[in-house]
């Protein structure tokens, strides 16, 4: 809050402001922390649920939905790792949201994951040459939402593992066709 002091303007620095309201500069911002909120808490309610009610995440009624999701997933890491930009474009919905290395990122479309993501120069910067699944569990699972959470490894052109990350992967069915909506990773 601004406030008059002795005739001087004072102008809260950032220590004297809430960090919420640092983070939060516009309303687009602020829609994106709280579709995130909204995604943490629906992921550890999911969590909880299947903790309980271990069916559910898995229920036959829900297995052509967890399928389809499954795919993309697959084709996502099949087209990532085949550095065929255009293809991987295609595993998204739009707009896409990412939440990695303490940014919230949102591509609006094919044309800019495909900008966004410089195959050779990401190789060069940590020594990728492929990643891997290790694990994809589904935590929530419905006729056109699959939640996942996921771990893959990143490795060299040796075979040698150079990282292992954690991460939420939530795939939607828009029309008929399935996509990657959001991703929340511990990867850079």
């Amino acid at each position: 809050m601004l406030t008059l002091t002795n005739t001087r303007l004072h102008v809260p620095n950032r220590a004297e402001r809430p960090n919420l309201i640092v983070m939060m500069k516009g309303t687009l911002q602020m829609r994106i922390y709280q579709w995130w909120l909204s995604l943490v808490v629906a992921v550890f309610l999911g969590l909880v649920q299947s903790s309980v009610y271990p069916q559910q995440a898995t229920s036959q009624a829900h297995s052509e939905a967890v399928a389809a999701a499954r795919q993309v997933m697959d084709d996502f890491m099949t087209t990532f790792n085949a550095r065929d930009e255009k293809a991987w474009a295609e595993t998204f919905h739009y707009p896409h949201i990412r939440i990695a290395s303490g940014e919230v990122s949102v591509a609006d479309s094919a044309e800019a994951i495909m900008t966004e993501m410089d195959f050779a120069r990401f190789a060069e910067m940590t020594g990728w040459h492929h990643s891997a699944w290790d694990s994809i569990q589904v935590v929530q699972a419905g006729r056109d939402k699959v939640h996942f959470s996921v771990e893959f490894t990143r490795f060299d052109e040796d075979g040698e593992p150079l990282r292992t990350y954690q991460s939420l992967y939530v795939v939607t069915k828009r029309g008929d066709r399935w996509g990657v909506q959001a991703r929340s990773s511990f990867a850079p």
